[in-house]
């Protein structure tokens, strides 16, 4: 769904700001809900624009700029887990993150999770299921 033009947002602002019409009445006049009127006049007062606001979920994360402390944790326990991550990287900044997020910041990173096994593990692996 389209927001509503930025014309028309100005004028359900200034019909109940400049010319003291109830958010109801003014609802009405312009076809719109009483909710979106409420919205716009609370958004002119607190940040001073009408633009419509962007779309979905704010995308925040703890991991955004934690680039080298993320990379510290990699190194001091190589073979943590994904979990192992996020517990201590919790503990050491104080901000608690999903196993996903750290995923994902791992991969932007390029640092790798896979564990690597070593070529005598398989060759014992394969003797003892024959």
């Amino acid at each position: 769904m389209k927001s509503y033009p930025k014309e028309l947002r100005e004028k359900i602002v200034d019909a109940h700001l400049k010319q003291k019409i109830s958010i109801r009445q003014v609802a009405i006049t312009f076809s719109v809900a009483k909710s979106l009127v409420q919205k716009l006049v609370k958004q002119h007062k607190t940040d001073g624009n009408l633009e419509p606001l962007k779309r979905g979920k704010p995308r925040f994360s703890h991991l955004t700029n934690a680039d080298l402390d993320l990379k510290q944790l990699v190194s001091e326990y190589p073979d943590a887990t994904l979990e192992e991550l996020c517990e201590l990287f919790g503990l050491k900044t104080g901000n608690w993150v999903s196993r996903t997020a750290m995923f994902r910041a791992l991969q932007k990173l390029g640092l790798s999770r896979k564990k690597k096994h070593s070529a005598v593990a398989k060759l014992g692996q394969k003797e003892y299921k024959n």
